[in-house]
C-alpha cells in the first residue's frame, strides 16, 4: 500500500514537472522580428533556419529574397553579404535561363518562423520548408497541382553584385546531385575574396537537368562564371514533394561531400527538423523566465536566439578549415573553428553572454581569433569567412578576448593571445591581412590622442589589455603601462567646453562636432567605461552629469548625426547604466524600461537598429535580467530592475543563478540581496554570482536602499 502511494506521488510529480522540462523554447522564437525595414532602424535579421553557432543559414536573404533560399547569411548585418547557392522552386518545366535570378517573385507568406524551422507559401501553389543540421541545410519543396516541378541552384550568384564574383563552377554529378564552388564577394564596400564549396543532393532522380550561364540555358552537365547555375526538373503529379540536402565547406568539394554524408542521419524532413528544434531547446533553456506577458516572452527568446547564431563554425567535420593565410589548417582535438566576428559590435554584450553561459564555445571562439591573428599578422576588427574586412574602427578584439576571459571563456592560448594584443597596441602600421590594425597609432602613442572616437576606442582597448595582462598572464609591468595609457581619454577633454573632442597633433582643438564615427560628441562623451567617476568629477560632479544624461535621453531613436540617445547604436548601449555612477539607479531602471517599451516590439520592424550578429539581442537579454557588463575586461555587472519577476540562469557546473523581484511597478530598489546578504552597490562582481544563488530585488516607491554606499568601480 505504501509502495502504491509512493508510485502515485511520483507519477503526479512527473506530471507536474513535465511541462517545464518539455518546454519547446524553439517555438517561443519568432524569427520574423527584426526582419523588416531598411537603414539604421532595421534589425536585418534573417527569418530562415539555422543551428546554434552552426555552419549554415538556410533562409531567404534579406537583400534579395526573390532569388530563393541561400545557405549562408549573416544575421543582423546592415550590408549585403554571403548569400551563396540560392535554390528556388518553379512550377513546370524550365524554358528560359534564370540568368541572375532577378526576375522571380519573392515568397508570399511565412507560415512558420521559429528557431530551426521556416515554412513558406510561394506563388504557383508551392510550399517550402527549411531546416538545418550543424553543417547542412535540409529543404522540402511541395508542388501542388503541378505535373512538373523545377529547382534551380545559383552558383555564380550571391548577395554581392555580379562583378564581385571572380570565379564559379557547377557540375551535375548524377540525376539527383551536383557540386561546385563560388569565389568572391564584398561586404560594406570591402572586397571579401573567400572561396566556398558545396555538395547537394535530392531524394530522387530528376527527369531533366542541365545548367545555365547568363542568358543561355543548356543541357550541358557543367557551367562556370558569374550568373550561372544548375536546374533539376522532377515529375510531381503523383509524388509532389522533393527533399533536398546541401552542405558547404571553405576547404574543398570533397569536404563538403563529407559534411553532407556525416549528417545523413534521418529519412524525413520532419525528423531533421525535430532534432534541430531539440538542440535549440537545449540552448535557449539556459535562461528560464516566468511571465504572464506572452508577447514579452516571445521578444526575450527571439533576442536570446539572435545572440546564439554567430560566431559560426567554419571547420569541417574532419577538422579542416581555410586559414587567414589561405592555407588549409586543422583544429586540435575537441575544438571547432569559428568565424563571422563582428567584433566592434559584439565586444560590448554578446561575447560576455556566450562566455558566462557556454564557456567551451567561447573558448573555441577566442582560440579561433588567436589562430586568425597568427595566420594574418594580427587581430581583425570584422572577420567574414577567412577575410579581415577592416570594417569599423578601434582595436576591439583585445576587448572581446579580455571580456570573454573575465566571464569564464578562458580555455585558449593565453600567452599567444596576449602577444598579439601587445603587438597590435605598440607597433604602428601593423597589418592583419590588408587592413591596418590600429590606424594613426603613432600619433596616439606620441601625442596621447588621435581622432576623437578612434582615440576613445583605443583607450578602452588599452584598459582591456591591462586587465588581461594582470589576470590572464600575470604581467604587472604591462598592466601598469596599459592601464596608465588607457587614461589617454583625458587628452581629449576640452575644459573650456566640458566635452571630449579631437585636436590637431599640435594641440589646437578642432570643432567638437568633428571626428565621430556613427555618433556625435554627445553620444561618445560617455565612452570612458573604465573611469566614469573621474569623467563625472571632471565635468562638475554627479548632479552636472545627471543633467547631461537627462538631456541625452529626451529622444531614444536618434540618427547618427543627432545629439540624442540612439537605442540601435553600439556607442550608446552602456549609457543608461551610467546613472548608477551618479547615484540615480532609479533613472537607470526607468530609462531601460522606456527603451524596452518604446524601441522594441514583436513586430517585423521591432528592433531599433541592426542586430549586428547578436549584439543587440544580447543587449536585450542583459537589460531584461537586470545585469549589464559595462567595464572592458572586468567580470561584473551594473544592475537595473529586471523585466521579469522570476529568472533562472543555468551556469556551468550545474549552478543556477536565480533572479527574483517583487511585483511592484516602481523604480526604486529598496534592497538588493544575494544569498540573503544585503548589497551596498549598484555593481556586482561575476566572481560573487558565478556559482549561483538567489539575487533578490525588492522594489518600492521610496528610495531607502543602501545601494549607493559603495561606488561602482572606476579605474583612474
Amino acid at each position: 500500500m505504501i509502495s502504491l502511494k509512493k508510485n502515485i506521488l511520483a507519477f503526479i510529480f512527473i506530471l507536474l514537472i513535465s511541462p517545464i522540462n518539455a518546454q519547446e523554447y524553439s517555438s517561443l522564437v519568432d524569427t520574423k522580428i527584426g526582419s523588416k525595414g531598411d537603414g539604421l532602424a532595421c534589425g536585418y535579421n534573417f527569418i530562415g533556419a539555422t543551428y546554434p553557432f552552426g555552419m549554415v543559414q538556410f533562409t531567404p536573404t534579406f537583400f534579395s529574397a526573390h532569388k530563393g533560399f541561400v545557405i549562408t547569411q549573416l544575421n543582423g548585418a546592415g550590408c549585403s553579404n554571403l548569400g551563396n547557392f540560392p535554390i528556388l522552386p518553379l512550377s513546370g518545366i524550365i524554358e528560359k535561363s534564370p540568368n541572375d535570378m532577378n526576375s522571380f517573385k519573392k515568397y508570399e507568406k511565412a507560415e512558420i518562423a521559429k528557431a530551426g524551422h521556416l515554412s513558406l507559401k510561394m506563388n504557383e501553389n508551392i510550399d517550402v520548408d527549411l531546416t538545418v543540421t550543424k553543417r547542412s541545410g535540409i529543404g522540402k519543396f511541395s508542388f501542388d497541382n503541378s505535373n512538373y516541378g523545377t529547382l534551380i541552384i545559383g552558383t555564380g550568384i550571391n548577395s554581392s553584385p555580379p562583378e564581385n564574383i571572380k570565379d564559379a563552377f557547377v557540375k551535375i554529378t548524377s540525376d539527383s546531385s551536383c557540386e561546385g564552388y563560388t569565389r568572391g564577394g564584398d561586404f560594406c564596400g570591402t572586397e571579401s575574396d573567400y572561396k566556398i564549396y558545396f555538395a547537394a543532393e535530392f531524394d530522387r532522380p530528376s527527369i531533366y537537368n542541365g545548367t545555365w550561364k547568363e542568358k543561355k540555358l543548356s543541357t550541358k552537365k557543367s557551367s562556370s562564371g558569374k550568373n550561372s547555375g544548375a536546374y533539376f526538373t522532377f515529375e510531381t503529379n503523383e509524388i509532389d514533394k522533393i527533399n533536398y540536402r546541401i552542405a558547404i565547406s571553405f576547404v574543398s568539394i570533397e569536404n563538403a561531400k563529407e559534411n553532407l554524408k556525416n549528417e545523413e542521419k534521418h529519412l524525413t524532413f520532419e525528423e531533421y527538423q525535430r532534432e534541430t528544434s531539440k538542440e535549440w531547446d537545449k540552448y535557449l533553456s539556459a535562461i528560464k523566465i516566468k511571465s504572464k506577458n506572452e508577447d514579452r516572452i516571445k521578444q526575450f527568446y527571439t533576442h536570446f536566439y539572435h545572440s546564439l547564431i554567430h560566431p559560426n563554425i567554419v571547420s569541417d567535420v574532419n577538422g579542416e578549415y581555410m586559414g587567414a593565410d589561405f592555407k588549409v589548417h586543422k583544429t586540435k582535438e575537441n575544438r571547432e573553428q569559428y568565424s563571422s566576428f563582428s567584433v566592434w559590435d559584439t565586444y560590448r554584450t554578446q561575447g560576455q553572454l556566450i562566455a558566462m553561459l557556454f564557456p567551451k564555445k567561447s573558448s573555441d571562439m577566442m582560440q579561433s581569433l588567436v589562430d586568425f591573428a597568427e595566420q594574418a599578422g594580427g587581430y581583425g576588427r570584422w572577420i567574414l569567412a577567412n577575410i579581415e574586412t577592416g570594417i569599423m574602427q578601434g582595436d576591439p578584439t583585445p576587448i572581446l578576448i579580455s571580456n570573454s576571459y573575465a566571464f569564464g571563456g578562458d580555455d585558449f592560448d593565453l600567452e599567444t593571445a596576449y602577444r598579439y594584443m601587445k603587438k597590435g597596441a605598440l607597433i604602428p602600421r601593423l597589418y592583419s591581412q590588408k587592413q591596418e590594425i590600429r590606424p594613426y597609432l603613432e600619433e596616439y602613442i606620441n601625442n596621447g590622442h588621435t581622432f576623437a572616437s578612434m582615440s576613445l576606442e583605443y583607450a578602452s582597448s588599452d584598459f582591456a589589455i591591462a586587465q588581461f595582462a594582470l589576470n590572464a598572464v600575470a604581467n604587472q609591468e604591462d598592466y601598469k603601462y596599459f592601464k596608465n595609457r588607457s587614461q589617454n581619454w583625458k587628452n581629449n577633454y576640452n575644459a573650456k567646453t566640458k566635452w571630449l573632442n579631437s585636436k590637431f597633433p599640435n594641440g589646437v582643438w578642432k570643432d567638437k562636432t568633428h571626428d565621430w564615427r556613427e555618433g556625435t560628441y554627445k553620444n561618445y562623451f560617455w565612452m570612458v567605461p573604465h573611469n566614469l567617476n573621474k569623467l563625472i568629477d571632471t565635468i562638475g560632479g554627479p548632479r552636472f552629469a545627471e543633467k547631461r544624461l537627462d538631456s541625452l535621453f529626451i529622444k531614444l531613436d536618434a540618427e547618427y548625426e543627432e545629439d540624442w540617445f540612439a537605442a540601435g547604436n553600439e556607442p550608446d548601449f552602456q549609457v543608461p547604466w551610467i546613472y548608477n555612477w551618479v547615484d540615480k539607479p532609479e533613472k537607470t531602471s526607468k530609462t531601460i524600461e522606456r527603451i524596452l517599451n518604446e524601441m522594441y516590439s514583436s513586430e517585423e520592424d521591432g528592433l531599433p537598429g541592426n542586430d549586428d550578429l547578436g549584439t543587440m539581442g544580447a543587449w536585450y537579454v542583459f537589460a531584461s535580467v537586470g545585469l549589464y557588463p559595462l567595464i572592458p575586461g572586468v567580470g561584473g555587472f551594473s544592475i537595473n530592475i529586471p523585466q521579469f519577476n522570476s529568472i533562472d540562469i543555468s551556469l556551468p557546473n550545474d549552478k543556477i543563478l536565480k533572479i527574483r523581484k517583487n511585483k511592484s511597478k516602481n523604480y526604486f530598489i529598496n534592497s538588493l540581496k544575494f544569498v540573503g546578504i544585503e548589497q551596498n552597490s549598484t555593481w556586482i562582481s561575476w566572481d560573487k554570482i558565478k556559482n549561483g544563488g538567489v539575487l533578490d530585488f525588492s522594489i518600492s516607491e521610496n528610495n531607502s536602499s543602501n545601494l549607493n554606499l559603495i561606488k561602482p568601480p572606476s579605474y583612474n
